[in-house]
């Protein structure tokens, strides 16, 4: 299998944006010794599977080991939920910055990081907004630069970000600059429906296929033929579903649910999710090749925190849709109010900053955002577990914890508790499910 084709988030040296240093990768340690990469790009994606920047091929590497990002004149270290971790000298790195000269221990083999003086430009768009979305920032500019390349292509794309930062209006915006734009743009869930709807979503079934289906019905995939078909959180798709979903994607053919006949389906696909898929894959909680079928072209988007110098012009474009006085978006605009908005703590991005901008207009006041939770203290983790086990301990304690304080603020409305935490409801009932609490 070969790589697929770069995505178009990789600088070059005839940008117009961020200067950003050169590094440099090298194996210099196990069965793959000699490899290296060095590209005028921000990332390297370092593992044993050949889609990353760097292939590492030995077994005690994870398919996706880890990622290494230039930040100023150092590099940013980021495991992937590696089986065998990523080791500076004898300290395992979950997250961490280190500097030029560095060698890591991947398994059994060794990388060596070099930054070298030399720089590369990354390409930043003139746009101040790109369909829906809006902003002026460098990492905004530099996205609407990629949405620009991605429009005029029929590539597959993965869009990342937390939740909140607008992954469907990017799926949007890509459709509508797109050659597709008058066909349609059909958007799925995957997190939304339960996993036994799922596959009939998508497919389609005939009549009599289940109890219920009374008559024919067509799926995601031909309701979206001749236009563009937008997976939402994908990283929630059953793992029973993933390898239909790949034969389709391969394919552009389906069949539907309790039938026989081939339909072929021109369509193009756009992925979305909030999590790291390269550590669901390591988890096997996703299949490898279904992430390097989606992710031919790969779309970050920033969060708020990263892009604050956007909340003016965000907070003038969101408030001019809302039925608003005088005198309020005038308080709602001044300069000490942006500033407090700027300097706040927003885990739902754009869209919590919407919410809090409609609930000021509403009762025509400044309110204050929320301010940032107090740090936690260290959780107490037995360090006699393997590193999974013990990860995966955490996560369900701050899960469960979140959920239950979740519902108290709440008074136990489920619905005013997916809204308030800006998820979607029907992931809001598996967490509750998962840990007991309803």
């Amino acid at each position: 299998m070969g790589k697929p084709p770069l995505a178009v988030t990789r600088p070059t040296s005839h940008g117009t944006g961020r200067a950003i240093r050169r590094f440099r990768v090298a194996v210099t340690g196990g069965p793959a010794s000699g490899a290296s990469w060095q590209e005028p790009a921000e990332r390297c994606a370092v593992g044993s599977h050949p889609s990353n920047d760097l292939v590492v091929d030995d077994p005690t590497v994870s398919r996706f080991h880890c990622e290494l990002a230039i930040v100023g004149g150092a590099v940013r270290v980021r495991d992937l939920g590696s089986r065998n971790r990523t080791v500076a000298g004898r300290i395992a790195i979950s997250d961490a910055t280190v500097d030029g000269g560095t060698r890591l221990a991947l398994g059994n083999s060794e990388i060596e990081i070099q930054v070298t003086p030399d720089v590369a430009q990354v390409a930043a768009s003139e746009r101040s907004a790109f369909g829906g979305l809006i902003g002026q920032s460098a990492a905004m500019r530099e996205v609407f630069s990629q949405l620009e390349k991605i429009a005029a292509s029929d590539a597959t794309v993965l869009i990342e970000g937390e939740t909140g930062t607008g992954k469907e209006g990017a799926a949007d915006a890509i459709h509508d600059a797109s050659a597709r734009r008058d066909r349609p743009f059909v958007v799925l869930d995957c997190s939304a429906l339960p996993a036994s709807l799922l596959e009939s979503e998508l497919f389609g079934h005939e009549a009599g296929a289940f109890t219920g289906a009374i008559d024919r019905r067509a799926g995601a995939f031909e309701q979206a033929s001749g236009g563009t078909l937008f997976l939402d959180e994908i990283g929630e798709l059953p793992l029973d579903l993933q390898p239909k979903l790949l034969r389709a994607l391969e394919s552009r053919e389906i069949r539907r649910l309790g039938g026989h006949q081939i339909v072929r389906c021109d369509v193009r696909i756009i992925a979305a999710t909030n999590r790291d898929l390269r550590a669901e894959v390591n988890r096997a909680s996703f299949r490898a090749d279904l992430y390097y079928r989606l992710a031919v072209v790969r779309l970050a988007l920033p969060p708020l925190r990263d892009r604050t110098g956007d909340i003016p012009l965000l907070a003038a474009h969101l408030l001019a849709r809302t039925s608003v006085t005088a005198a309020t978006l005038a308080a709602l605009t001044a300069p000490d109010y942006l500033a407090a908005l700027a300097a706040a703590h927003w885990p739902g991005n754009v869209r919590e900053l919407r919410n809090h901008l409609e609930q000021c207009a509403v009762f025509g006041e400044r309110r204050l955002p929320h301010a940032p939770a107090a740090p936690h203290p260290a959780s107490v983790v037995d360090a006699a577990l393997p590193y999974e086990v013990a990860r995966k301990q955490a996560i369900d304690a701050f899960e469960r914890a979140y959920v239950t304080r979740l519902l108290e603020r709440v008074g136990d409305n489920v619905a005013a508790a997916a809204r308030e935490a800006g998820v979607n409801r029907a992931y809001l009932h598996r967490l509750l499910r998962r840990h007991g609490v309803r």
